[in-house]
C-alpha cells in the first residue's frame, strides 16, 4: 500500500465539514490512501461534531489556529480507523518528546502541562474511514484549558512534517509486513 500526503500553502480554516469523503482527493489531488496537512483557525459547530457524547453535550471545538490533518482510508473499517487514529497521536507524541518536551496521550488526545494540546475523531463514511488531528498552534477561544506549539517552542510546519513522514513509514511498512504472512490454521 502507498500512503501519500500533501501539506497544504497558506491558511485554510477547519469547520467539521471537511471531513467527508473525497475532500483529501479535491484538495490536493491525492486519491487512495492520503492525507493533507493544512493550517488555520478551527470553528466546530455543535451541529458539525462527529462524536456524538460531545454533540449531546453542547459542545464545540474552537482554536486561533491549529495544525490539522485530514487522513483518509478507503475500505478502511472504522476500529482499524480509531487504531490509525491513535497511532498518529502517538506519532506526534513521539516526535514531540524527541524534541525535548513534555507531553502524554490519553486515548486519542495529547496534553501538555496539563494542558490538551489536540483535538482528534476517526469517522466512518460509505467509502472509507476518515481522521482528523487537530494540534493547537494558538489556542485562543478554545472552551478548554488548551497549549499550542508556539507557547511550546515549535515550528508547525516542521513538526507536522516528521509526523507525516513517520506515519506514512508507519501505514506502508505495515502493509508490507502484513502481506508477507501466509495463513495458519
Amino acid at each position: 500500500m502507498e500512503f501519500r500526503y500533501k501539506i497544504m500553502p497558506g491558511t485554510l480554516a477547519y469547520t467539521g465539514k471537511e471531513l467527508r469523503s473525497r475532500w483529501v482527493a479535491e484538495t490536493t489531488g491525492l486519491s487512495g490512501d492520503a492525507a493533507a496537512v493544512f493550517f488555520g483557525p478551527c470553528q466546530v459547530a455543535t451541529e458539525d461534531l462527529v462524536d456524538l457524547d460531545d454533540a449531546r453535550a453542547g459542545a464545540t471545538i474552537v482554536a486561533a489556529r491549529m495544525a490539522h490533518v485530514i487522513v483518509e482510508h478507503p475500505g478502511c473499517d472504522l476500529e482499524v480507523g480509531v487504531l490509525r487514529q491513535r497511532l498518529l497521536v502517538c506519532l506526534l507524541c513521539e516526535a514531540l518528546v524527541s524534541m525535548g518536551k513534555s507531553v502524554r496521550r490519553d486515548g486519542d488526545d495529547a496534553y501538555s502541562d496539563g494542558r490538551k494540546l489536540t483535538v482528534s475523531i476517526a469517522a466512518p463514511s460509505a467509502a472509507s474511514c476518515l481522521i482528523h488531528l487537530g494540534v493547537n498552534i494558538d489556542p485562543r477561544g478554545a472552551p478548554v484549558p488548551a497549549i499550542g506549539l508556539e507557547e511550546m517552542g515549535l515550528r508547525p510546519v516542521e513538526l507536522m512534517r516528521e509526523v507525516m513522514a513517520a506515519y506514512q513509514r508507519e501505514i506502508e511498512s505495515a502493509a508490507y509486513a502484513a502481506g508477507k504472512v501466509r495463513r495458519v490454521h
